[in-house]
């Protein structure tokens, strides 16, 4: 390749905004397994605010810098790759290193962007898509005809969760913390302002004390006791996060036994290249025909350019965001 080096972002030390700086460095070259793609877009997640903020550091031996998901085309491919080539149009879930112009990704985490889907929007899909099949749909066997509710209903996993439950058959209650975002995902879900109302009771009210079969929880442990109320017989809980708290004190253990509820979760970043690939297949099987479709394509908030990566930040950092904040790399 004729361009030798590149501009990534770096986290310079665990903190704010401010701690994100941009390196020059060697393009990486793509391993037996791997494609390189240039980023033409990349997304900003959850788990890249809290790396920033020192709480959610790499895996040993993996590049520090953040971005977990790309969208570009591949410029080269490894010597045991078969599925792409030069110049497919492409998006990944990466292993670290997204925040860049241009990155490497395994080929099993690589999905080809469905034609008349921009880069900004495949740039949106990985580390939500990944989440959302493998905790609700694999972890949660969610099924069409059941019923989810999904805690944090706004956010870029609520919303993508919100609309593959639409698109697959599902009915869905969701939580948000204003009234604008109960309007926001009004058309995709029934939203609950949990900050001026008691969503136990409002879905009580709904179901006619029916509750819910899978909960997608990203708060913990203040919801524990109203989620466990809630679950059906045979109900999920699968967490993904704990924002609210990571422990809860107290856990009815005998509503679980009778109501033969499951409690699990998961974390992507401690999935291995197996696991991820099989999620990557489910994706490729199930809803990449949707997003051709034109159906389940990201909600995009806003947009920025490569060197607007501290504004980006901070506008997570509010919590405000309806959908997904998205760089573009011109």
């Amino acid at each position: 390749m004729s361009q030798a080096t590149m501009q990534q972002i770096i986290i310079t030390e665990p903190g704010g905004v401010d701690k994100l700086a941009y390196a020059t460095v060697t393009v990486p070259t793509a391993q037996a397994d791997q494609v390189l793609v240039k980023v033409h877009a990349f997304g900003i997640n959850r788990p890249d605010i809290l790396q920033r903020q020192g709480l959610y550091p790499m895996p040993k031996g993996v590049t520090p810098v953040p971005g977990l998901e790309v969208a570009g085309e591949v410029v080269a491919v490894g010597s045991d790759v078969t599925q792409f080539h030069v110049g497919d149009k492409v998006c990944g879930l990466t292993n670290g290193g997204g925040y860049a112009e241009y990155c490497v990704v395994p080929e099993s985490q690589t999905i080809a962007i469905p034609q008349g889907v921009s880069f900004v929007q495949a740039a949106a899909i990985p580390e939500t898509f990944f989440t959302v099949w493998a905790n609700v749909f694999q972890m949660g066997n969610a099924k069409a005809g059941e019923t989810v509710l999904v805690h944090g209903g706004a956010s870029g996993i609520g919303t993508t969760a919100l609309m593959l439950c639409k698109s697959l058959g599902l009915k869905s209650f969701a939580t948000v913390g204003s009234d604008e975002k109960v309007q926001a995902i009004a058309d995709l879900t029934d939203a609950i302002n949990y900050k001026t109302q008691d969503f136990e009771q409002v879905i009580n009210e709904k179901t006619e004390n029916g509750g819910v079969d899978v909960i997608l929880d990203m708060v913990g442990a203040p919801y524990l006791e109203k989620n466990l109320n809630l679950l059906r017989r045979d109900g999920r809980l699968v967490y993904i996060a704990f924002l609210g708290g990571a422990k809860a004190k107290e856990v009815k253990l005998g509503q679980i036994m009778m109501k033969r509820l499951t409690i699990t979760g998961s974390t992507m970043r401690a999935r291995n290249t197996a696991e991820k690939a099989a999620i990557a297949q489910g994706l490729m099987e199930n809803v990449a025909p949707l997003w051709a479709k034109g159906e389940c394509l990201p909600m995009i908030y806003r947009t920025f350019k490569f060197d607007q990566i501290q504004e980006a930040h901070a506008i997570m950092d509010t919590g405000e965001h309806i959908g997904k904040v998205v760089v573009e790399v011109l």
